[in-house]
């Protein structure tokens, strides 16, 4: 081993030295082309191998982008997108070359020195991307790495040989990890079902049947207003009614207050706005309002009223209503987690009646007038009741669930950094050890 801790036969190198930036040809005309392979950033996936995602565009409406050949390693270079592991390699294309957005990095190997896919892999270690994350310039939001940087980062290099064998472990290992990871994640999206079914049968009445039943004759309907006009609404069980939000719910709907009285030392109310993380049940505010002009209590339930338009958490205390979010509050003694569940279960009919240009939003007039299935009170405590009996469960689950999917990312560092430090495959002494090797390139060429 090498005073570094790599093998003898390794070397550290820059990157510059094992790889070539592809860069557009000087006699190369896009005119000559109607259509060219075109690759937006949204169509790079995070971490992942090959991808056949692009979109034909016609050469006029090209305005600029990044020239790339096929086989090549596009590298986002943009926060947060490299920050979260995208790159891919598009190995087809129904052109001699595409173009990419222009914050990527095309890479490539070089023949007889490096391995395409040992860089690929070596550009997901985590301290990889931490080493080039700290070389990223610019504004705050708008982060890039700079070829410069990328080119002088330094890279453990073993013979080509070894290389190949690195990365034919590499895959077996991430294939047998892929099948395990997979099963989570079919697991994970199993158990979102799960908790849309409950919901559904929550307030179709299914399940607080059996409670119902006996219960016959002692549930006294709400003396709440009820739709009787309204077509196509689903039969109720005894004892329920069809209504609106309005009917059952003071609704707050936000407004930004002068920017002037934001803060960021705790004076005035915590301060909240729309989108809102979904889910979580007690979001951290980041800012707090001096002087607030529309006020939630602790209680409250928030919804978002703009993309992404849904429900999103309890009010956790006395604060400030931003623009884009609305408090919704209980009366008639209609508790906040019925109202944040009922919610929940219509939040994808809430979403569909969004409307706008720049990003979709509901009206206090459609959040008002939104139709809801109200049980008597004592129900809609069974509800919750119930509610969170099957919550409990699921959400004990999910806990593991991502907690296994995290041993899995940490798993595949581990294998990487053993891979990238020569402890994944045993080195064979009949390889050309790398200075050789580089010094014979350096004199063909």
């Amino acid at each position: 081993m090498n005073p570094m801790g790599f093998p003898a036969n390794w070397q550290m190198v820059k990157f510059e030295k094992v790889v070539t930036f592809t860069k557009k040809p000087r006699n190369l005309r896009y005119s000559d082309y109607n259509e060219i392979p075109f690759v937006p950033m949204n169509l790079i996936p995070i971490a992942t191998l090959f991808s056949k995602e692009f979109i034909l565009k016609r050469t006029a409406e090209l305005s600029s982008g990044t020239y790339f050949e096929p086989g090549d390693i596009l590298l986002a270079k943009i926060t947060p997108s490299f920050e979260n592991g995208k790159q891919c390699i598009i190995q087809e294309l129904p052109a001699p070359f595409g173009i990419a957005t222009t914050e990527v990095i095309p890479i490539r190997e070089v023949a007889g020195v490096s391995d395409k896919f040992y860089i690929f892999y070596y550009l997901l270690l985590s301290d990889t991307r931490s080493l080039l994350t700290s070389k990223m310039k610019g504004t705050t939001g708008r982060l890039r790495l700079g070829t410069e940087a990328l080119a002088e980062m330094e890279i453990p290099l073993p013979p080509l040989a070894e290389q190949k064998h690195i990365v034919s472990k590499l895959e077996t290992l991430f294939a047998q990890l892929g099948v395990a990871v997979d099963s989570l994640q079919k697991a994970y999206a199993q158990l979102q079902w799960y908790r849309q079914s409950i919901l559904k049968a929550a307030f179709e009445g299914e399940l607080t049947k059996e409670w119902r039943a006996g219960k016959s004759g002692e549930l006294e309907s709400m003396s709440i207003s009820e739709i009787s006009t309204l077509e196509g609404l689903p039969e109720l069980p005894d004892g329920w009614v069809w209504t609106t939000l309005e009917e059952i719910s003071e609704i707050i709907l936000g407004q930004s207050p002068p920017s002037s009285t934001y803060n960021t030392n705790g004076e005035g109310l915590p301060f909240y706005q729309g989108k809102l993380e979904f889910g979580k049940l007690y979001p951290t505010p980041r800012k707090w309002c001096a002087k607030p002009k529309k006020i939630a209590q602790k209680g409250d339930v928030f919804i978002s009223i703009r993309a992404p338009v849904g429900p999103t958490n309890i009010c956790p205390e006395k604060s400030a209503v931003g623009r884009g979010l609305a408090a919704i509050r209980g009366l008639n003694g209609i508790q906040p987690f019925f109202i944040l569940y009922l919610m929940r279960r219509f939040e994808n009919k809430i979403a569909s009646r969004g409307t706008g240009t720049t990003f979709e939003a509901i009206t206090g007039n459609q959040l008002k007038t939104f139709e809801i299935p109200l049980p008597s009170l004592t129900e809609q405590k069974q509800i919750v009741s119930a509610l969170e009996r099957h919550f409990s469960i699921a959400d004990e689950v999910e806990r593991k669930i991502i907690s296994e999917l995290r041993r899995a990312e940490s798993l595949q560092q581990s294998i990487l950094k053993q891979a990238f430090s020569g402890k994944l495959v045993p080195q064979d002494s009949n390889d050309e050890p790398v200075e050789m090797l580089l010094a014979r390139i350096k004199s063909e060429n």
